[in-house]
């Protein structure tokens, strides 16, 4: 274990409290100048953030460089408390001509904002004091635009050359690299910084009013563990190939089977139910499940801050606590709800450390590296016994009602035949109710880790499919 002060990456130095007395420079000194600053003009507590970023992208298409963007850019954000009533700012301008009426505006903001009895920091037995190295910060040197394009092209080569594929939407590359620091004056200090790379491809398949668009893609925190552009770019072409000619369905109630690319929505809206800002005002359909079994025996579901190398690991939340790995759903039932302090306040409980944030205002829950666990059949043997069935590959538009759980949502894929996928189909809409779906869910054992929300394959009974 690291502590706060020698864990934080380069550029991001812990400062004893003299720091603020000379000009700023570092991130951390900039965050601890900021909250000094906001309890001179009269603030009772206080809170600051500077996010620093940097990113390089480079788009290709059908053999030449269309784009090159760089963009490097530093936001900081302000909370202060005067009693129980709170305001914030942000500024990307840190001169001293905009800081100084930044600071007085928002201390004036808050005395007269209306009264939040839930509001404040972080309890401070609740702060972390050290963390573990979460290895998600890309120490190899920056690509360069043309490094980034030779992906770009390797990927669209490999896609344009599957048989069928006829046009090419496109391929990309980037490189980002970001910085987050959190000071409050309630005693915390802490810095972390991660990279991310990745890159895609979109190509057509077929010809003129007949064609099918699909893509592929690799995303990862360091460059090393991508996966090969041929790969991706040959799996984006024959996935578009497969879509070719796809056919219509009647309506009828048939298993639905999720691909993993749509599975991890599932979880998502799980999530969602869960978040205490839903459970707070009531509106969850899931708010009076707590401890009862809302999925099938066996179904495990995980939100792990500390992944290595994970897509949204952070070494602690967004009010600077503790956080760490989670079971959400254990045995198919629920054990606890996605809580910052301010939801867990008026919950009467304590923060789960899910709190999230940007500069532009207070923190809410979310989630990190979220996943349902592997199950123990294949994929083949999930779809083994289905007579007549759908495997989903693509949703579309967002038809969800987090008060009633009630889901309709338009959709493609492939049209399942005793136990084999057999043709393409689309224009299709799925639907059903989640309290029911989750009941019924049977996840495969494909679990990867390709998204921030990951699932298996997983397999729901008792849907409507709405076609012709």
């Amino acid at each position: 274990m690291r502590s706060s002060e020698t864990s934080l990456h380069k550029g991001f130095h812990s400062m004893s409290s003299s720091a603020t007395a000379h000009k700023p420079e570092t991130v951390l000194d900039i965050a601890a100048m900021l909250v000094e600053r906001a309890q001179k003009a009269g603030a009772d507590a206080a809170e600051a953030m500077v996010l620093e970023g940097t990113s390089l992208g480079v788009s290709w298409r059908l053999g030449r460089l269309e784009d090159v963007e760089r963009s490097e850019g530093r936001d900081v954000g302000l909370r202060v408390f005067v009693g129980k009533r709170q305001a914030s700012v942000s500024s990307t301008d840190i001169s001293e001509a905009a800081l100084a009426p930044m600071i007085e505006r928002v201390v004036a903001m808050a005395r007269v904002a209306p009264e939040d009895p839930y509001c404040g920091l972080a309890d401070a037995s609740l702060l972390a004091r050290d963390w573990p190295d979460l290895d998600i910060e890309d120490k190899s040197p920056q690509p360069s635009a043309e490094q980034l394009a030779a992906v770009a092209a390797e990927a669209e080569e490999a896609a344009l050359a599957v048989p069928g594929v006829t046009n090419s939407s496109g391929a990309g590359a980037s490189w980002g690299r970001s910085g987050v620091a959190l000071v409050t004056s309630g005693g915390f200090a802490g810095a972390y910084a991660g990279t991310s790379s990745s890159f895609s491809c979109s190509v057509l398949a077929g010809e003129g009013t007949a064609m099918e668009r699909d893509y592929d893609f690799s995303s990862k925190r360091h460059a090393e563990d991508l996966e090969s552009p041929k790969d991706i770019g040959r799996a984006a072409g024959e996935k578009a190939v497969r879509r070719l000619h796809p056919r219509k369905v009647k309506s009828q109630s048939v298993p639905i089977v999720y691909d993993p690319r749509v599975s991890g929505g599932l979880v998502g809206h799980f999530a969602s139910a869960i978040s205490g800002s839903s459970i707070a005002r009531g509106t969850s359909f899931l708010k009076t499940s707590m401890g009862k079994k809302i999925f099938a025996d066996g179904i495990s579901i995980v939100d792990d801050p500390h992944m290595k190398r994970g897509h949204r690991s952070k070494p602690f939340d967004g009010e600077g606590v503790r956080n760490h790995r989670m079971q959400l759903v254990e045995d198919g039932t629920l054990t606890t709800w996605l809580l910052d302090t301010a939801t867990a306040r008026q919950l009467g409980l304590t923060t789960t450390g899910h709190a999230a944030r940007g500069t532009g205002g207070p923190p809410s829950p979310s989630t990190t590296n979220l996943y349902m666990e592997a199950g123990c059949l294949s994929v083949s043997e999930l779809i083994a016994d289905i007579k007549q069935g759908l495997y989903v590959t693509e949703m579309i538009g967002m038809g969800i009602n987090g008060v009633t759980g009630d889901y309709s949502r338009g959709a493609s894929g492939f049209w399942i035949e005793n136990g084999e996928i057999a043709y393409p189909v689309s224009e299709i809409t799925v639907a059903g109710n989640l309290l029911d779906m989750f009941l019924n869910l049977t996840p495969a054992d494909d679990l990867s880790f390709r998204y921030t929300t990951n699932a298996p394959t997983v397999r729901v009974e008792g849907m409507t499919v709405a076609g012709t």
